[in-house]
Order: structure tokens, then C-alpha cells, then sequence
């Protein structure tokens, strides 16, 4: 991986992080109409709240990160193949 798709790569992972966790608040806040979801550690919470919570969590950042990856990808196969460098 080139230098620059490797910073470019790390750039697009904090991204999607952040956009994920903006999601997750926003979908939670709809579905639970709670702000805050629930943490594992919050005994109060009950187990079956806790583990739906951190299925949609993961499925989400799953999803964001590799549709974020995958168009950054394609971004830097187009630039290689226009600049005649082998992707």
C-alpha cells in the first residue's frame, strides 16, 4: 500500500468512527427514545437492552467502515489507473 492510501486509509477509518458514532446516538435516541445507550457495565440496564445495543453497534460501524474503505479504494484505483501506475 502506497504511503499516501495508508494515511489516506487511517484518515477515512477516524471518519467513519465518528460517523458511525454519530448514527448509532441518532438511531438509539429514535428507536429508545433515550440520549444515552446503554453500557455494559450499567447494572441497572437490562442484559437483553445491553446486547441489542452492542449487535446494532457493531453491525453499523461494520457497515460505515466498509463503505467508507471500499469508496476510498476505488477513489485511489481510478487516480492510479489515470496517472498510468498499476492499482
Amino acid at each position: 500500500m502506497h504511503p499516501v492510501q495508508k494515511a489516506a486509509s487511517l484518515g477515512m477509518g477516524l471518519l467513519s468512527g465518528a460517523l458511525a458514532t454519530l448514527l448509532f446516538r441518532r438511531m438509539w435516541k429514535l428507536a429508545a427514545g433515550e440520549d444515552d445507550s446503554p453500557d455494559a457495565e450499567d447494572l441497572d440496564r437490562d442484559l437483553t437492552e445491553i446486547l441489542v445495543a452492542a449487535a446494532v453497534q457493531g453491525a453499523l460501524f461494520g457497515l460505515i467502515k466498509a463503505i467508507v474503505h471500499r469508496a476510498s479504494a476505488k477513489t485511489f484505483r481510478r487516480r492510479a489507473i489515470r496517472s498510468g501506475h498499476s492499482a
